[in-house]
């Protein structure tokens, strides 16, 4: 099964929360009472999240975190990769991936294109758009990813 860590799926639940107040700033325990997640939990997440540049500490009696910029302006690829490092589905999709068998191997292509495909739909998302409710769609209606997969 291939799935983001439970932490990116919770960075991005707090990021939402951020998202639904611009401008304001809140506590780690504000964060962690208005996502419904432990209080240790969400400072684990804001350190990575920080050093990515997408929230910004602020110190003081009035502290806390607040976007560092628009919820617009955050893709889902950011919050993955401020998560869990360069986004590759198998080792071959990174391009300084260190595979044994990388000079013989006939899907090596084929898995960079996949991994393309999916980096490129969590760039088209917004946290901003994490916000909104999703449409009202049956699943034989989902939209489909055009993808052409190169052959020998």
């Amino acid at each position: 099964m291939l799935r983001v860590t439970k932490l990116t799926d919770y960075a991005t639940v707090v990021l939402t929360v951020l998202a639904a107040r611009p401008g304001e700033v809140l506590s780690a325990a504000d964060l962690a009472e208005q996502s419904g997640l432990e209080p240790p939990t969400v400072s684990k997440l804001l350190k990575p999240l920080a050093q990515a540049g997408l929230v910004e500490g602020l110190r003081g009696v009035h502290g806390g975190y607040r976007l560092a910029r628009a919820a617009a302006e955050i893709t889902l690829i950011e919050i993955v990769e401020a998560m869990e490092g360069p986004l590759a589905m198998t080792e071959c999709s990174q391009h300084d991936g260190h595979c044994g068998i990388a000079h013989q191997c006939g899907v090596r292509t084929n898995w960079r294109l996949i991994n393309d495909v999916v980096a490129d739909a969590l760039r088209g998302v917004t946290l901003a758009q994490m916000l909104q409710p999703p449409p009202h769609t049956d699943d034989s209606r989902r939209r489909p990813i055009a993808v052409r997969v190169a052959t020998r």
